[in-house]
């Protein structure tokens, strides 16, 4: 039997839109077709063209990257909070803490008469400085990204993006209509 040929993703620009009469069971979604599949591969693809490249220039794996502008916007926060607002995994925002401590890059101190889990997380003056250099590189390299799209395109998205953010932690129903 000869190999079944894989058909080109439908895409608008082809008149594929599988998403348009979408009714609630999802029929005629393929794998590919998913919300998540092409959220997941877009940005691993944003990851790799985007962050990746600033990441590795002063020296950062990306979890650090993201651990170190965390805590550089909080200034100062919990460890139970770096977790929450970084949205990533408990052990990988400790290996992740581990190694810029190490680097010298962070302060984690316990809470006075806490456990190890209460840890405070700030930025060293070497943080700080490595992060005032890496800033400007990664709103440089997000806004060129940003800017592939038109206004209208980046209008669209941007409040996309957040509905649904606001739709997978809303627990009490549907989300608010835009």
């Amino acid at each position: 039997m000869p190999p079944k040929k894989k058909s080109p993703p439908r895409t608008p620009s082809t008149g594929g839109d599988p998403w348009t009469d979408i009714d609630e069971q999802g029929t005629g979604l393929s794998v590919d077709d998913f919300i998540t599949t092409l959220v997941v591969r877009t940005g691993n693809s944003l990851r790799r063209v985007v962050t990746l490249p600033y990441s590795d220039q002063f020296g950062l794996t990306m979890a650090e990257w993201r651990m170190l502008s965390v805590v550089a916007e909080a200034q100062c926060l919990p460890f139970s909070e770096l977790v929450t607002r970084s949205e990533t995994d408990k052990s990988l925002v400790s290996r992740a803490m581990r190694l810029l401590e190490t680097r010298g890059l962070v302060i984690l101190e316990p809470v006075a008469g806490s456990p190890r889990r209460g840890l405070t997380c700030r930025l060293s003056a070497d943080g700080q400085a490595l992060y005032n250099r890496a800033m400007p590189v990664a709103q440089r390299a997000q806004a060129a990204m940003i800017r592939v799209l038109d206004n209208e395109e980046r209008q669209v998205l941007y409040r996309t993006l957040h509905k649904l953010r606001r739709a997978c932690h809303d627990e009490e129903g549907p989300p608010d209509q835009d």
